[in-house]
């Protein structure tokens, strides 16, 4: 029997696709090449911490967490000297907006409700701890008047409100990034060629990680989560899921269920027209 999963963590499968699509569709990354970016992870980096200003990639590994330093430093700070954090953000913000439109043309009403649901949501986020999502937050207090661009700005801002609480929880169960990525390999549910590769780790490091938990008792020799292994996991879901709880609190358990029945099918939508691929290196299934 599947377990049964918290509102905090169905709200994040129904709303993680519509956020998403700055990943998957086409139009965010041409926007960012036209910007004078360089590759897609730089657009990647840029758009994503644009919202703190041109940071380093110290400061923007800490957050990425699971992302191989190597690779942040491939792309910052190089990219601020290509374009302003202001231009890349209005420009990613206008384009993935034009992609959801394009993809979800016949939408617009069911689009507008939920972003004034998710507004309402917003409100009980605690950004204390999460600079991530603070600095989305920030752009929160400004939404764009095209409901599209305003719906995925909303989700950003959840999305990496749940991330940061993420991390926090994984840090405190003494859990380097490439080690978080590891144990959710070994949990059965992520190959490791996909996100192995989508996160920029070598063989040698992920080697070395898996070698680290062994001694530690959370895998086995086959690499595989022990019974150690799947107690820090639960831990770790759990713990993300409760840190996540302000906006339920928010609007209350009816609220979120209104809001997921509104942006689960847009997501599933998202995901049925091969926009986004299930599975993913995100780890969201289809809601």
């Amino acid at each position: 029997m599947e377990p049964t999963l918290s509102l905090a963590r169905r709200l994040w499968q129904a709303i993680e696709p519509l956020h998403a699509v700055v990943y998957f569709h086409p139009d965010p990354a041409a926007a960012a090449k036209e910007v004078g970016l360089k590759g897609w992870w730089m657009g990647y980096f840029a758009g994503r911490f644009g919202p703190l200003g041109p940071i380093g990639p110290e400061a923007a590994t800490a957050m990425a967490y699971r992302l191989s330093p190597a690779l942040v430093a491939r792309a910052l700070p190089d990219a601020w000297h290509l374009a302003s954090p202001e231009k890349i953000l209005a420009t990613r913000v206008e384009a993935v907006g034009t992609a959801l439109a394009a993809v979800l043309p016949d939408a617009a009403k069911q689009v507008e409700t939920v972003a004034t649901l998710l507004s309402e949501a917003l409100v009980g986020c605690w950004f204390e701890g999460r600079p991530l999502a603070a600095g989305w937050a920030g752009l929160a207090t400004a939404l764009p008047e095209d409901p599209y661009s305003r719906l995925w700005t909303l989700t950003s801002v959840l999305r990496e409100h749940r991330g940061d609480g993420h991390v926090l929880a994984a840090v405190a169960l003494g859990l380097h990034g490439l080690d978080a990525s590891v144990t959710h390999v070994a949990t059965g549910v992520m190959r490791r060629e996909m996100l192995q590769k989508n996160r920029g780790w070598s063989d040698e490091e992920w080697d070395g990680s898996v070698r680290r938990l062994q001694a530690s008792g959370y895998l086995d020799t086959d690499g595989r989560l022990t019974r150690s292994g799947g107690a820090l996991r639960r831990q770790l879901e759990d713990t993300t899921d409760r840190l996540a709880a302000g906006p339920i609190e928010q609007v209350g358990p009816l609220g979120i269920e209104k809001i997921i029945g509104l942006a689960a099918p847009l997501s599933r939508r998202l995901i049925d027209e091969k926009i986004v691929p299930v599975p993913n290196p995100i780890g969201v299934p289809r809601p």
